[in-house]
């Protein structure tokens, strides 16, 4: 990934090119400062400014733009500079179709050195550090432009995500709001056809359905319950006649067989 970082000023207005991938070391490929004449009209400042943002444009086509968002000063006068020097930076990207991303200072700062509220001194040890530079890039605009970069470089993936996801986001809760807000279709109802009405447009009115018979009423006849006697029952002692085993001399043919064997 190639950003060009600038740090946006009518008088110098610093520029840098970083090369490299986030968690891996970082190349400078060019640093410098585009500069303005004080004396000159706003207009032709302007227009000289973005002369030398084209020229870097050129040599180095960087695939992103990172320029620094303007926040408020006291000196009005300053930040009116700034924010037209940040817009000629964002027209020459966009002319270009290259993406351009917005840092606040508080963003940079805490991106290359951990502290949001670091100096330009501490910025530029660690710009030095991170690119590898045998000094800090000079002037101090300078070493602005190379943070920025730096900052987007390392803080680019997860934008994107987001970006990504948000956009997603937005996606469905659109596809949500049309599902919800599509009317549903009415039932059809059949037309309701009034004996008074007259023949239709497709064949005579049908005739009303005759009255049902009147059923004779129901007279129930109230339940006369019949007390319940209940006779005692009797039970019968059960006689069980055993047979009695008749020894074999008590029946009659053996006794007449004993007469007969008998000496008379």
């Amino acid at each position: 990934m190639r950003v060009l970082g600038v740090d946006p000023g009518l008088t110098r207005c610093g520029v840098g090119v970083v090369e490299g991938v986030a968690g891996r070391p970082l190349t400078m490929r060019g640093v410098g400062v585009v500069r303005t004449p004080t004396d000159a009209e706003p207009a032709l400042r302007l227009v000289a400014l973005e002369q030398g943002l084209e020229q870097w444009l050129d040599e180095y086509r960087p695939e992103f733009v990172a320029v620094e968002r303007v926040f408020a000063q006291h000196n009005v006068r300053t930040v009116m500079g700034t924010a037209q020097a940040s817009a000629v930076a964002m027209v020459c990207a966009a002319r270009r179709g290259i993406p351009v991303a917005l840092h606040t200072p508080s963003e940079v700062k805490a991106a290359v050195t951990g502290s949001g509220r670091a100096d330009k001194a501490q910025v530029g040890a660690m710009v030095t550090r991170l690119l590898r530079l045998d000094a800090p890039p000079k002037p101090a605009d300078a070493a602005d432009a190379l943070a920025l970069a730096i900052c987007h470089i390392w803080r680019a993936p997860a934008q994107n995500r987001l970006q990504v996801a948000v956009a997603r986001q937005a996606l469905r809760n659109q596809h949500t709001t049309r599902t919800l807000g599509r009317p549903r279709p009415a039932k059809a109802r059949p037309p309701e056809a009034s004996p008074a009405a007259g023949p239709g447009p497709t064949g005579p009115a049908p005739e009303p359905a005759p009255p049902e018979a009147e059923r004779p009423a129901r007279t129930d006849t109230p339940r006369t319950d019949t007390p319940r006697t209940d006779t005692p029952r009797t039970d019968t002692p059960r006689t069980d006649t055993a047979q009695a085993d008749t020894p074999p001399d008590a029946s009659p043919q053996a006794g007449s067989q004993r007469q007969k064997g008998r000496p008379s």
